[in-house]
């Protein structure tokens, strides 16, 4: 059968016995994490995944997630504030981000990357060997494997040894509303075409944002139009499209994390930190064309504006060295996504560009500042070099249903609906209205802090709804 459409139907045609508290739409970092707190809180839920296995945009991230004063910082040493972390999301935003959300969310996610620890096991370390762009402290934390898919695996064990109730190959195509936007229900689809459905208390919509509905990438996004999509699937844009038929605000539709360095055409993300350590992009005419320390989302415009769309990111071997450290990037590199060439002469060759320009470009690649787009560098690079061709890629957007700051979607007119929750790619994000207001870390922060949220925030809801107090 084709496949429905997102739709709100009149809660008089819902027809279901099944009932659980909550439901949560979307099995990923924010969904489970969510779930999880539901778990400790002792409230019933069910997490509705489309996918046969939870993996989401979470998994196609690098898995870093930026948190302040968490145990992991005091283990290793680290000063770091609740309210350093919110003025560098703001700064990073240019003062565009929602302040509710960034003081949230920064006191937020330190609470709960320390319970996913305390209480499931999830074992993080501190990166502390580099500074992501924009961020003024050591803060950015990841589980051993340092991959967005060892996030997921260990967040899939935990709410499987906690006994949540997952239920994947589940499309949610239905919500069930009354004439106050209450919500009674949602409906699925099951792989046979079958709709299932369910009545429940409260919603949280944990499941994406638009980056892969191309029409509204082209309407919303249009630089990025043309853009290679290397995010999930998943984000259709179904949260966007269920919010508008129930009278929601939409908010920061202008923003999103692009990534300046997605190697092809092996199609994978090499990490940032190579540019922050010294590496350098270069484009087909053998020259710099921006700063590359000021941001990886921005950096997918700057790249993509170069001839072909294209740019190389050229390392040493203490960088090449360094980048071992990230399986991500040994897994590029053992799909050959790294060449190496012995001198400038056969760096410019590889390129197709002029030596000449090419040498005066790698000249100015040295100890001190640079004129010419204002970067600090340490050190120049050394030959042999490394090479990888890179262009610009969108990876999920950063606007969506407007909430406030206990994760509760608003109307046009500023109140919550009565039972509606939204986090993570399914929510505006603390990221401004353009794409250099991302911080790094920005899209997992939403996620992890959001569930976070929107677990206390409905198992107050259930408290409110059972004494019979509507929001």
């Amino acid at each position: 059968m084709a496949e429905l459409q997102s739709q709100v139907s009149p809660a008089t045609d819902l027809q279901a016995d099944a009932h659980v508290a909550v439901v949560i739409v979307g099995a990923g970092a924010c969904g489970l994490t969510a779930a999880l707190a539901l778990h400790r809180l002792g409230v019933d839920c069910v997490v509705l995944e489309r996918d046969a296995f939870p993996a989401g945009s979470t998994a196609l991230s690098s898995g870093f997630i930026p948190a302040p004063c968490t145990q992991a910082q005091r283990a290793q040493g680290i000063d770091d504030s609740v309210q350093a972390f919110a003025a560098d999301i703001q700064a990073k935003a240019h003062g565009q981000a929602a302040p509710n959300l960034v003081q949230a969310y920064a006191q937020n996610i330190g609470p709960a990357l320390d319970a996913l620890a305390q209480h499931h096991g999830l074992p993080w370390q501190v990166l502390d060997n580099f500074l992501y762009p924009g961020h003024s402290a050591h803060r950015m934390h990841a589980v051993p494997e340092k991959t967005g898919t060892g996030l997921m695996n260990r967040l899939q064990a935990a709410a499987d040894a906690a006994g949540v109730v997952v239920l994947t190959q589940a499309r949610v195509t239905t919500l069930w509303a009354d004439e106050q936007q209450r919500i009674h229900g949602l409906g699925f689809v099951r792989p046979n075409g079958q709709l299932e459905s369910i009545r429940c208390d409260v919603v949280l919509l944990a499941c994406n944002g638009f980056g892969g509905a191309a029409p509204w990438v082209k309407q919303l996004l249009p630089e990025m139009a043309e853009a290679t999509y290397a995010g999930h699937a998943g984000n259709d844009g179904s949260a966007i499209a269920w919010g508008r038929q129930l009278g929601a605000r939409l908010a920061d539709l202008g923003a999103y994390q692009g990534h300046g360095s997605w190697a092809i055409p092996q199609g994978a993300l090499i990490s940032w930190a190579l540019m922050m350590e010294g590496g350098v992009q270069i484009n087909a005419q053998g020259r710099r064309f921006h700063d590359e320390t000021q941001g990886y989302s921005e950096a997918a415009v700057h790249v993509l504006d170069q001839p072909g769309g294209v740019a190389w990111n050229v390392l040493d071997d203490a960088l090449l060295d360094f980048a071992q450290d990230f399986p991500d990037f040994v897994a590029a590199q053992s799909a050959g996504a790294v060449q190496h060439v012995l001198d400038t002469q056969a760096l410019a060759e590889l390129i197709g560009c002029e030596p000449q320009t090419l040498q005066t470009t790698l000249n100015a690649v040295h100890a001190g500042h640079d004129p010419q787009t204002g970067r600090h560098f340490k050190r120049a690079l050394q030959a042999p070099f490394h090479v990888i061709k890179v262009t610009g890629a969108l990876f999920h957007t950063q606007g969506g249903l407007d909430i406030d700051a206990q994760t509760r979607v608003l109307r046009h007119d500023g109140s919550p609906l009565p039972n509606l929750l939204a986090a993570g790619g399914a929510a505006r994000g603390v990221s401004g209205q353009e794409v250099w207001g991302y911080l790094s870390g920005n899209g997992l922060l939403s996620a992890i802090a959001g569930g976070h949220i929107a677990a206390e925030t409905a198992a107050q809801t259930l408290k409110q709804h059972l004494k019979g107090v509507t929001p």
